[in-house]
């Protein structure tokens, strides 16, 4: 996918709705599926697996299992739609070095993490992307991973394409995170587990947790602890090497960031009220309900259960008036991903909504404070762009301008925020490439079609 082809763009206005109501699905959990398939990959036996979030990011990490000798097969739907993966792998430390170069297409979580398991792996193994993800760096990933013995060559910037040389043996390390990433994170510890002894990966701040429980759920030796850091409490992982990974039956649960669009859909459009089932909602991801709750959204948690060590809960969510607040820095890597679209929300809200400590966003598939910050203002709305964050006054409920297009930067995220913000505009609003929607969400055009919008 590139911008620089205009023909092959696919614009599309999202117009101004009436009231969202009903029920729906959201795909399976894009991290949970992920790493599904990988792990399922390095276990001995036949994982299955249903919920898959079927987008391009997850099959690219398939299609790189099955280039480094796992069995991926998806089976056939039953009366509901819902299709089983069965995965038959390979075990820890046997991984096939690739017959050719890995295509990750637009999922930096999957070159991330993929980065980390062939790392300690006795294969040479080459990772490209689209021009996107071509323009994320990967140093972070580089830079602990050469410390345990692993080899790279990259493009300028510590950037795709990029080779990497697997260690043998590789060395185990206590790893200091200098920023919060989960990624970085759990490329370290899926380095570890074909690494002697005890790899360890020290935590400033919390972040999703989802390696750590679907590590341990496939019999992995990992512990979790709270010590006193220099800067406070510090979360400490360690896992133990030469793992013996066992099968696993996982229904994935329900993406938070794919119902985030239509949580926040809710609470601004007028009316509405909308059931949104099998949620997840891990502590390390549930932060953008915690700052809508803040702002006085009418969000219920209806049959909470958990699901695979993972709390689920169906959301029921109601039209609320949404106040501005200074959102607390320290919740931004529970919803790292959920800001553009919180910023439509406080777009809306009354008053004056701040976000600090955000300089994460300026790396993800787009430089997403400055994207969202012109998108915004462009449907008219009062955006501030401050070097890590945005302040945005918010309408008091009236609806935006709208206009267009939008500016999307092949960045699905943004293409689904200012597609809800089109839902509370007088003219819509036009994205100028609604193709990268399929990297993480290919149903949420139809899923939004369904609730009444055009």
């Amino acid at each position: 996918m590139s911008s620089a082809d205009p023909a092959a763009m696919q614009p599309r206005r999202f117009l101004p709705t009436g009231a969202l109501k009903g029920e729906l699905r959201v795909p399976g959990d894009k991290s949970i599926s992920h790493r599904s398939i990988m792990l399922g990959a390095l276990a001995v036996g036949e994982t299955r697996v249903t919920g898959l979030l079927e987008g391009e990011d997850v099959l690219a990490t398939a299609a790189a299992m099955r280039a480094m000798g796992a069995s991926v097969l998806r089976q056939a739907q039953d009366d509901r739609g819902n299709a089983e993966w069965r995965i038959h792998g390979v075990g820890v430390g046997a991984l096939l070095q690739p017959q050719a170069p890995l295509d990750m297409g637009n999922s930096g979580t999957s070159t991330r993490l993929l980065m980390g398991l062939v790392a300690t792996h006795a294969i040479e193994t080459r990772f490209f992307g689209d021009a996107s993800l071509s323009k994320r760096p990967m140093g972070r990933v580089i830079e602990p991973l050469s410390q345990m013995g692993a080899a790279f060559e990259a493009s300028e910037g510590g950037k795709l394409p990029l080779t990497v040389r697997g260690a043998n043996p590789a060395v185990p390390i206590e790893y200091r995170l200098p920023v919060a990433s989960a990624q970085v994170k759990s490329a370290v510890l899926l380095a570890g587990l074909n690494t002697p002894g005890i790899t360890t990966v020290f935590e400033p701040v919390p972040t999703r947790d989802h390696s750590e429980r679907m590590l341990r759920g496939f019999g992995a030796e990992l512990d979790v602890e709270e010590l006193d850091g220099a800067t406070g409490l510090e979360r400490v992982i360690r896992i133990r090497g030469e793992a013996e990974l066992r099968p696993q039956m996982i229904d994935v649960p329900g993406d938070p960031s794919s119902a985030a669009f239509f949580i926040v859909a809710a609470l601004v459009v007028p009316g509405s009220e909308l059931l949104i089932r099998n949620v997840g909602l891990n502590p390390t991801r549930a932060g953008l309900v915690q700052v809508l709750r803040a702002m006085g959204g009418d969000i219920a948690e209806v049959n909470p259960r958990e699901v695979g060590g993972e709390p689920v809960a169906d959301l029921l969510v109601r039209h609320s008036m949404l106040k501005g607040i200074d959102v607390d820095p320290a919740v931004a890597p529970s919803m790292i991903d959920e800001f553009p679209v919180l910023f439509v929300a406080a777009a809306l809200a009354q008053g004056t909504t701040v976000t600090r400590g955000l300089d994460e966003l300026r790396v993800k598939e787009s430089d997403r404070l400055s994207a969202m910050a012109a998108a915004l203002t462009t449907v008219g709305a009062r955006v501030r762009e401050t070097e890590d964050g945005l302040t945005i006054e918010g309408t008091g409920g009236e609806p935006l301008n709208g206009g267009g297009p939008i500016a999307t930067h092949l960045d699905h995220r943004i293409a689904m925020s200012m597609a809800v913000a089109g839902l509370v505009s007088r003219d819509g609003v036009e994205v100028d490439d609604t193709r990268p929607i399929a990297t993480s969400f290919p149903v949420f055009e139809a899923l939004l079609d369904g609730l009444g919008s055009a």
